[in-house]
């Protein structure tokens, strides 16, 4: 039996996590890239992802690439995927983390922020799945990761988002089912649910308080929101071989809100 810390190490791996370049997706790329993988940050804001691959590549020692990706255009994904295997060779990792809300009652909501959404959140996950997927079939191997919500799980109050809502259970059920498409060649697919994360955007917000957050937290047997850095345990786990079994699965990180 392989040592459990060797499982853990990522050194030679290759990561691309959309939506890297700050927040969620740029702690998760950090602790990838902690446990050995080179790290491809694919993120809409160019100049950030650059500071932010720069940065893990300082810190870590490992090899960083930026390119600048807008997951809900097909042609841009494409173009990503191919740079990253004349780059590197190969991809390894994929960690799916691109995603927006938008708060606004069900009976008021324009279908063009229904669909700004739903385009982001399930559409964007589906194409970079879809294009990376292709890649690793060939290579036999690889591992998807899929940012998803407790959203998805359950209907959050106060706030009224029910196209986050439904979106993040698309990405469930879409995590559940290319698991089971892609299981035969080699491909692992499982998904990470976590809320209510103090991040940079959302700090100056849970300091503020109020009610919402006050509820929120009330209904949060920890007491807390998570920090982003508290993701990073899991995504190592899902990327590496220690979690050569899991497949299909939904990882929520949410401080026990779903417990409830």
């Amino acid at each position: 039996m392989t040592n459990i810390i060797e499982q853990f190490k990522l050194n030679g791996k290759v990561a691309i996590v959309t939506g890297g370049a700050m927040g969620l997706g740029q702690a998760m790329a950090e602790a990838l890239a902690q446990a050995g993988a080179d790290i491809v940050i694919a993120d809409i804001n160019l100049p950030l992802a650059k500071k932010t691959a720069q940065k893990i590549s300082e810190a870590e020692g490992v090899k960083t690439t930026a390119i600048e990706t807008d997951v809900t255009d097909p042609e841009a994904v494409n173009q990503m995927a191919d740079t990253v295997v004349e780059e590197y060779g190969k991809i390894d990792i994929l960690v799916n983390n691109a995603g927006m809300t938008i708060n606004e009652k069900a009976e008021e909501m324009s279908y063009e922020n229904w669909k700004k959404v739903m385009d982001l959140n399930l559409n964007g996950i589906f194409l970079v799945a879809q294009t990376v997927g292709k890649i690793m079939i060939k290579q036999g191997y690889g591992s998807i990761i899929n940012t998803s919500s407790m959203s998805g799980l359950i209907a959050n109050k106060p706030q009224e988002q029910c196209s986050y809502n439904a979106s993040k259970a698309g990405v469930i059920m879409l995590t559940k089912s290319l698991a089971m498409e892609w299981s035969k060649y080699g491909i692992k697919v499982n998904t990470i649910a976590p809320r209510y994360m103090k991040t940079e955007l959302t700090k100056p917000f849970f300091d503020e308080g109020g009610a919402m957050i006050d509820d929120w937290m009330g209904f949060t047997p920890m007491g807390r929101p998570g920090a982003p850095h508290e993701l990073g345990g899991i995504v190592v786990y899902l990327a590496s071989d220690a979690s050569s079994f899991a497949q299909g699965s939904v990882f929520t990180i949410d401080g026990g809100y779903t417990a409830l």
